[in-house]
């Protein structure tokens, strides 16, 4: 695997008369290991890869500490990127989202994924990098001690939720769903920022009556029983929608359009293998993952997960316009920006065109 560190700055449709989840879900009953290469969703609803010939130099940007995007290093290793005609180099990003996006837009990297309520934001602001695809759902979670006793979201009505950042994430999200239960995210709780690592720490000492964070750790947290889960974004309505999201250079996908066909189909069967072999997942994540962690229990966090969740088109225009409204409502947006408007500019079908 080829990396370089960046410090600086299933969709549920059916398409040609295939639902792909269903048949993941199938083949998941069954006990069936797919070969990709060989059967498998992908290739039943996408396009042919690529022929053999010279393979297109391609930088993507990812996170080398968020299992949710262990499909991207499936695709490296299980051969996935050069099938479609790409050899690409992953690049791992310490920086902004702002910085990762700008990095994008001028061409730094080609492409990126990560998570959907950080990115928004900031291509609010125009960043030349439009979005061609869902990853997967689920990562986000809200924990607090079992001796907190709190159970509900509604029970945090003053109280102080510890985060990472600012503008993580798990503060987006769960604002959204306080102002869906009636609460006022921004007067009726307190978010203290401190740093990953000491979350824990600042819930036992008191600080903080409850943590907003993301996968491994949020996970993870959870195996000690002093903790409960009180929400994440697979529940209130949420179980169906997307978390994290593909995002290419605007220029790659008006100047190569093959190169982001090609690439966005490559990320996409990389989710159904990881739907269809997770152990293949857990392994290839496993160099990036705590030293503590076995494959196993890599498996179990990807299975908490809804890696069969994929939207595209259509659909991923209508769960980006809903996390748009939503973001507005908890003014994280403008109040000027329409929705539907927003989804429509930052979204592009490759798989199409």
């Amino acid at each position: 695997m080829t990396w370089k560190t960046f410090a600086s700055a299933g969709s549920s449709s059916a398409i040609g008369g295939f639902d792909r989840r269903s048949f993941l879900k199938t083949a998941g009953a069954l006990g069936l290991a797919l070969p990709l290469g060989v059967v498998s969703a992908s290739s039943l609803w996408a396009q042919a890869a690529a022929p053999a010939g010279e393979l297109k130099k391609i930088k993507f940007a990812t996170n080398a500490s968020a299992i949710c995007l262990a499909p991207v290093f499936v695709a490296q290793e299980q051969g996935i990127f050069k099938k479609y005609g790409l050899d690409v180099e992953l690049v791992n990003f310490g920086a902004s989202t702002e910085a990762l996006l700008e990095a994008i837009a001028t061409g730094k990297a080609d492409g990126g994924v990560g998570m959907a309520l950080r990115w928004l934001k900031a291509l609010e602001q125009g960043f030349d990098v439009k979005i061609t695809a869902g990853s997967h759902g689920g990562c986000t979670r809200l924990v607090a001690l079992k001796s907190s006793g709190i159970t509900d979201l509604k029970q945090l009505k003053g109280k102080t939720i510890g985060i990472s950042d600012l503008a993580s994430p798990g503060k987006n999200f769960f604002s959204i769903l306080l102002h869906k239960e009636g609460l006022d995210p921004i007067a009726d709780v307190e978010w203290r920022q401190y740093p990953g690592e000491l979350l824990q720490l600042a819930a036992e000492k008191g600080e903080i009556q409850a943590i907003a964070d993301g996968d491994p750790k949020a996970y993870f947290w959870l195996q000690d029983p002093k903790y409960i889960q009180v929400a994440s974004n697979l529940d209130h309505g949420f179980e169906n929608r997307v978390c994290c999201i593909v995002g290419l250079r605007g220029s790659l996908i008006r100047d190569d359009l093959p190169a982001a066909q090609a690439l966005t189909r490559a990320l996409l069967e990389a989710q159904d293998w990881t739907v269809a072999k997770p152990q293949d997942a857990a392994k290839a994540f496993l160099p990036n993952a705590p030293k503590d962690k076995t494959v196993d229990e890599l498996v179990g966090v990807l299975l908490s997960q809804t890696h069969n969740h994929n939207p595209v088109g259509a659909d991923l225009k209508q769960e980006i316009a809903l996390y748009a409204q939503e973001l507005r409502d908890v003014q994280v947006f403008k109040q000027s920006t329409d929705p539907k408007e927003f989804a429509e500019r930052v979204y592009a079908d490759v798989l199409t065109a």
